[in-house]
């Protein structure tokens, strides 16, 4: 996981472990820019707009131009204020300054500025202390709805507490709430009049125990920067150059704060693209970057289009996704140009069922760790944190480490463990419990239990925490109902056994690995690889993206995840749900025209050497070219599950495993995984253990075709597992590559 943009990948740029000296002089800061970000640079007077496109070095030029100024002599480093979103990215920015020997030039988040601005003057402008700042709200907003007597799970308070963040930050006044949420075609997650009922109580309560949240630190900077003159004339002295990154992501209230800094005078440069705007819903808006030449119409303009971080391939489809976009963004759109040598084309997958996806995408992923391709170089990135379970459970199953970003893994979320809870209960309950009295079969017990907390057949609408908890209650239905398919008798207590165990092989410690990422978490990064999945109608847009403006974001969201990969680009969806369901899911259609196969009148297509490859349900190396059912060796009956699969034979059918040979197996993996420093399942899974235990390879070819051994693990392992089998001991070796 890299943060973005490579310096390597620019003339003359020092390496990320590299500490050159400062440059001798200001045009040696120069050096290296290529002639827009030497524009940009050299842009010192009057207001400056960016229009920077993903990987063109947008932060490399504006550091370039603040320490120009400053070796220039034409700027004073204390009278510079750069302002970013992100304490990552202002901390960045910061140590770029000073190996650029710029130090002193202040660079912070919007907030950060504000509340050193707040806490200096707020004993001059109000007197006393300055109030106590709530470091999280959830609590007040709680206490706000209790009073109102509106009863709030923790899910419902997440989501209202993000509505009162929005319309502070969209400068709304709780009365003038439900309006807003009208106006803007928003969808609040309970009735409107009730959250500005909860809200009104909430700023009383502020107020009535001194506190202030962080919207008031704008809020009040704004305040005061309006009523006391000689406060704002202060600032305006300190601070008379000012550079915004991100500038798309400005809130109506950031712009508010920003007009009181400036004042009257233009020292404005500011950096965006209207087309990574994907953050409406938090009250950013690209208006303020699109309207810029419009309110200082003298302004100098320049575009970065070359984009040093992703191969023309990848670069052309990114191009090709933007060309379908419709809107006042898509109008400002830029045409990357790739300075990157040529790379292999984008491949289109499409897979029968989900799990077929996830184990595809676990194979490819295992083949590129195989080339040379770094494991942290490597990123899968959905729509939903809910989607992360099935590839959590194909790289364990592959062997494949991987790390959760802005997310925690599947089983380890709050509504995932209290469902647990309620199924384990249940189960121990049997007959007894009232709730399974209507239940006829295993899923439908399930989704009578899961009704109580919080699961229903239709999804809420819109987004936010209570969409998220149906999600991940949703995958656990269809989770039971694949289980109950591929094992017809099973009872609930197979199923939480089954919960259980796929919980205990997840909770392995954290280890460098593949990225698992929703799209909105990996802005700002990229990788070497890029898996994007799940892009299917109903995912990619979602569901409740209903106005145009709503699924071109969705869009611009597809366009960062294509532009987060360097080399590697894979992306795919799945027509079925499960294994054997009806093959009813499209593609999404903002791949219409780009991907091989689709292309409509005018539409662009994705390049020449593209194509798009079928993925089944095999899953091991051996068994890639299968196109029929898988069945089980003793009964004959078609397999679904993944487990199942692996064993080639149903869960219920004898077993012929060698009991002493498992077990011999099993303490040989925990030796290995001593040595690796891994976890036991990413050597082999169990079920892997007992296919080798049931089948006795002899032969390489033997054990190759067992599900979960490809040619590495057969490489790495072979020789020992095959000598196990012979009754020998294994080799003396430690299992490294």
């Amino acid at each position: 996981m890299t943060a973005a943009t490579h310096s390597t990948l620019f003339p003359g740029a020092p390496g990320p472990s590299q500490f050159p000296a400062p440059p001798q002089d200001a045009d040696a800061v120069l050096d290296g820019l290529d002639p827009e970000q030497r524009e940009v640079a050299t842009a010192l007077h009057g207001p400056v707009c960016v229009l920077a496109g993903a990987g063109t070095g947008k932060t490399r030029a504006i550091t370039h131009r603040i320490a120009y100024g400053v070796r220039a002599g034409i700027l004073q480093p204390s009278s510079v204020l750069a302002v970013t979103f992100t304490n990552r990215a202002a901390g960045e920015m910061r140590g770029r300054l000073r190996q650029l020997g710029a130090g002193g030039v202040q660079a912070r988040t919007f907030h950060s500025a504000a509340l050193r601005q707040l806490q200096y003057f707020w004993p001059k402008a109000v007197g006393g202390e300055l109030p106590r700042l709530l470091e999280r709200k959830v609590q007040l907003v709680a206490e706000a709805g209790a009073r109102c007597r509106i009863r709030l799970d923790r899910n419902e308070l997440r989501d209202v507490t993000s509505e009162i963040e929005w319309a502070k930050v969209t400068q709304t006044v709780p009365s003038d709430y439900p309006a807003a949420v009208a106006k803007s075609l928003r969808d609040a997650p309970r009735d409107p009049a009730e959250i500005g009922q909860i809200y009104a109580m909430y700023e009383q309560l502020k107020r009535d125990r001194s506190a202030i949240d962080f919207e008031d630190v704008l809020l009040l900077t704004v305040g005061i920067l309006q009523d006391r003159h000689d406060i704002a004339d202060q600032i305006r002295r300190q601070y008379q150059h000012f550079v915004v990154d991100e500038y798309q992501d400005v809130s109506p209230l950031q712009q508010r704060l920003l007009d009181l800094w400036l004042g009257d005078r233009d020292s404005l440069c500011v950096v965006g693209d209207a087309s990574q705007t994907i953050y409406s819903f938090t009250g950013a808006t690209p208006d303020h970057l699109l309207n810029f030449r419009t309110r200082h119409p003298g302004a100098t303009v320049v575009k970065l289009v070359r984009d040093y971080r992703s191969t023309p391939q990848v670069v052309h489809l990114a191009n090709g996704l933007l060309a379908q976009a419709r809107g006042r963004a898509a109008e400002h759109r830029l045409e990357l140009i790739s300075q990157r040598d040529p790379g292999p084309e984008p491949v289109f997958a499409e897979y029968a069922d989900e799990p077929a996806e996830a184990e595809g995408t676990a194979r490819r992923i295992r083949d590129l760790i195989a080339a040379g391709v770094p494991a942290g170089e490597i990123a899968v990135l959905y729509r939903i944190n809910a989607q992360s379970e099935v590839y959590e459970q194909a790289l364990a199953d592959a062997g494949v480490p991987y790390q959760l970003r802005g997310a925690e893994r599947f089983f380890e979320r709050a509504e995932v463990r209290e469902a647990g809870v309620a199924l384990r209960g249940a189960a121990r309950a049997g007959g007894n419990d009232s709730l399974l009295d209507d239940a006829e079969d295993l899923p439908s017990q399930v989704r009578a239990v899961l009704s109580t907390k919080g699961w229903t057949t239709e999804p809420p609408a819109g987004s936010g925490a209570v969409r998220d908890r149906w999600e991940s209650l949703a995958a656990l239905v269809r989770l039971a109902e694949d289980f109950a398919r591929a094992r017809p008798g099973a009872t609930l207590g197979d199923l939480v056994a089954e919960l259980d165990e796929r919980a205990a092989a997840q909770h392995a410690p954290t280890v460098q690995g593949v990225t698992l990422a929703s799209l909105h978490s990996a802005k700002g990064l990229e990788w070497d690889a890029v898996f994007l999945v799940g892009l299917t109608e109903g995912m990619m847009p979602i569901t409740y993206a209903k106005t145009d403006e709503q699924v071109e974001e969705e869009r611009r969201l597809l366009y960062v995840g294509v532009t987060r990969a360097r080399l590697h680009l894979t992306l795919s969806w799945a027509l079925a749900r499960s294994p054997g369901g009806r093959a009813s899911r499209r593609p999404t259609r903002f791949l219409t025209g780009l991907r091989p196969g689709s292309a409509a009148p005018g539409a662009r297509t994705a390049g020449g050497g593209a194509g798009i490859e079928r993925g089944g349900t095999a899953t091991a190396g051996a068994r890639r070219g299968r196109r029929g059912p898988v069945r089980c060796r003793v009964c004959g009956a078609t397999l679904t599950d993944a487990g199942e699969m692996k064993l080639m034979r149903c869960e219920d059918c004898p077993s012929d495993m060698d009991e002493a040979l498992y077990e011999r197996l099993r303490e040989w993996r925990s030796e290995q995984a001593g040595r690796l420093g891994q976890p036991p399942y990413c050597v082999f899974t169990d079920k892997t253990l007992m296919a080798i235990a049931e089948t006795v390879p002899a032969t390489d070819g033997e054990l190759a075709r067992i599900s979960g051994v490809g040619v590495r693990k057969l490489d790495r392992f072979g020789a020992d597992v095959l000598a196990i089998c012979a009754g020998q001991d294994p080799g003396e070796g430690d299992g490294e590559d």
